[in-house]
């Protein structure tokens, strides 16, 4: 008997993989991909499902693969970028293959909203041999999980399954075969020693062939899917995937006689029976699809090797933005280009009047910025004053690295504090270069506990290796804070929530050679400019831990206020802090604290008159 429920697109994967009988879950934290393993953590220990969230997505592959070996069913989450960090063992992964299933879950983040960049995992797909499905809404993300794990099993080959932002946080009726998910009933046979697990170039060289004939097999397969349909009768096509066929389906409406839609949900390897038979009387193909242009090559490539008398318009002549999250707007706007290049006396029209739309008022513009009392803050204006005492007593600049989490927001003004971003786990490894082309300039490297553990080490050890003179600024506020608070190995609690050994950062990077270690409580700022400038005065690597609590999970703190009597009006603390509980009202010369502040005091020992001072309120 099948139960509808209303679910996030992340949710009905994670229910999708219960039910095609998953028995390991592995991954690491990332938007958009985040929510899924901790909708199965909801259900692990009834379900009888291993989950862990991984150091990285690296290891999180690694440690399924294994898994997989034994015959189990496995799944592992993270988003696009975290793709590239498991990208070496799954290269080689797709020649050796798997014993029971393994599917990768990896979101997209088309615009992009939270990432560094707008990578399309479909192109990846293509690169590694690897097949994959392209869900456009959460219906389609529950089957398709289970079609991924058939199909891993059936071919045993690891499966993507690509979803994009709006597909993993919409929501929508999902039709479930269960009401609740059961304990998984799937076996694992164990590991059974065999050459092949074992890379070595002649297996490459023996399996190669061997790959390359499952994409044709796949192909086929594909073909003959639901998943790759058509609908409309019209002489122009329209080939689209994911989300974006939804945006088509809603910019075409009432126009089905002018337009074919072929939509493709098996995106690699290229249905292309299935395409063939759509391209049959369709002369002019419009391509709408986000980021790369993947089906359009597809669709040129097809039109070129079966000899079809088919004008292709997308990305590749310009009627179609080559980048960013599209929306229904956009594709009718696109497609009205297409319409007019070929003098069509057709046009579609926007699904609200400009004049409604006109009429909404425009969203309110909040610059991104650390939370009100973010430990981040304190530590990242220590370094601020220990860098300018720097400069005044020995004349050296100070270049601030930076890495990926809630502390890149220290670059933003007033604080200004961080120079370079580029992945997880760079900054230590940027600032150790800069080291080398810059030795006037003293270099100092900030990193997330979370991503110290999940690429932070190795950087560490380079630099001792190398005798890099980097100052490593560790912050730790004991969670995983930017995608959610989820743990890490730092914090002594694992996914399920049972207790575990807890990996002391200090000890670590002492035991990766770094002579000068301290660790400091971020309460006070004394301490920890003090601690700051006593390490950026050392010569060669050295650290500094941060320790401090994240204020999306501290339960309870005392506010602070400004007495408006010992106040000065000098706005110190607006202009140094940024902290968004501290503001100066319109037409006012005093600041206030609005109720979001979180007790973190650093105003407090700022202040030049010494005007803040606990309220006494608790909250």
């Amino acid at each position: 008997m099948t139960e509808k429920k209303l679910l996030m697109g992340n949710e009905a994967i994670a229910l999708g993989a219960i039910e095609a009988g998953v028995q390991v879950v592995t991954g690491y934290p990332g938007t958009p991909s985040t929510e899924a393993l901790e909708t199965i953590l909801r259900y692990a220990d009834r379900c009888g499902i291993y989950t862990e969230w991984s150091s990285n997505e690296k290891v999180a592959l690694e440690t399924a693969v294994g898994a997989a070996y034994s015959g189990a069913n496995v799944l592992v989450t993270m988003k696009q970028v975290g793709l590239n960090v498991a990208s070496d063992p799954l290269m080689s992964l797709t020649y050796i293959g798997v014993k029971g299933a393994l599917v990768l879950l990896v979101a997209d983040d088309p615009g992009p909203h939270s990432s560094q960049t707008e990578q399309d995992t479909r192109a990846f797909g293509h690169f590694a041999n690897i097949p994959v499905l392209d869900p456009a809404n959460p219906q389609e993300a529950y089957e398709l999980t289970k079609l991924a794990f058939e199909l891993s099993h059936e071919f045993e080959i690891p499966v993507i399954l690509r979803t994009t932002t709006r597909v993993s946080h919409s929501c929508g009726d999902v039709e479930l075969a269960a009401a609740e998910p059961a304990p998984v009933e799937a076996s694992c046979e164990g590991f059974t020693k065999d050459r092949r697990w074992t890379i070595f170039p002649r297996l490459t060289a023996e399996r190669h062939p061997w790959l390359e004939n499952v994409q044709v097999q796949l192909s086929e397969r594909f073909s003959g899917l639901p998943y790759n349909s058509v609908s409309g009768s019209g002489k122009i096509g329209i080939i689209a995937s994911g989300v974006s066929a939804l945006y088509v389906k809603e910019a075409v409406k009432g126009f089905e006689e002018v337009f074919t839609l072929f939509r493709v949900g098996t995106v690699y390897p290229f249905p292309e029976k299935a395409a063939l038979s759509f391209l049959k009387g369709i002369e002019k193909l419009i391509v709408v699809e986000e980021l790369d242009p993947y089906l359009e090559e597809q669709a040129l490539q097809l039109t070129g090797k079966a000899h079809l008398p088919v004008d292709i318009y997308g990305k590749k002549n310009g009627f179609f933005p080559v980048s960013g999250e599209y929306n229904v707007d956009i594709v009718i706007d696109s497609v009205n280009k297409v319409l007019a290049a070929l003098g069509e006396t057709a046009s579609l029209s926007h699904a609200s009047p400009a004049i409604l739309r006109g009429a909404l008022p425009p969203l309110p513009v909040r610059a991104p910025t650390l939370c009100a009392g973010c430990m981040h803050r304190t530590v990242f204006y220590a370094f601020k004053q220990a860098a300018k005492q720097l400069k005044k007593d020995a004349q050296v600049e100070t270049i601030f690295s930076g890495d990926i989490g809630c502390y890149t927001l220290g670059n933003a003004y007033p604080l200004n504090m961080v120079d370079t971003c580029l992945c997880m786990g760079a900054g230590m490894s940027i600032a150790g270069g800069l080291s080398r082309t810059n030795p006037e300039a003293k270099q100092v490297a900030f990193i997330g506990d979370s991503t110290f553990f999940h690429s932070g080490i190795p950087a560490v050890v380079n630099a001792v290796y190398n005798g890099a003179d980097v100052t490593l600024a560790v912050l730790d506020n004991r969670t995983t804070a930017m995608t959610g608070h989820q743990p890490h190995p730092g914090i002594g609690v694992t996914a399920l929530g049972s207790p575990s050994k807890a990996i002391d950062i200090a000890g670590v990077v002492r035991s990766c050679g770094v002579e000068f270690v301290r660790t400091v409580e971020t309460g006070s700022l004394e301490n920890c400019v003090e601690a700051a400038k006593e390490a950026m005065e050392f010569k060669g690597p050295s650290a500094v831990v941060f320790k401090g609590k994240c204020v999306g999970i501290t339960k309870s703190f005392t506010r602070f206020a400004i007495d408006p009597d010992s106040c000065t009006g000098c706005g110190f603390c607006v202009k140094q802090l940024g902290c968004p509980a501290i503001f100066l009202p319109t037409g006012e010369d005093k600041p206030l604290i609005q109720d979001s502040c979180s007790g973190c005091g650093l105003c407090a020992q700022i202040c030049p008159s010494g005007a803040i001072r606990e309220d006494g309120v608790k909250k």
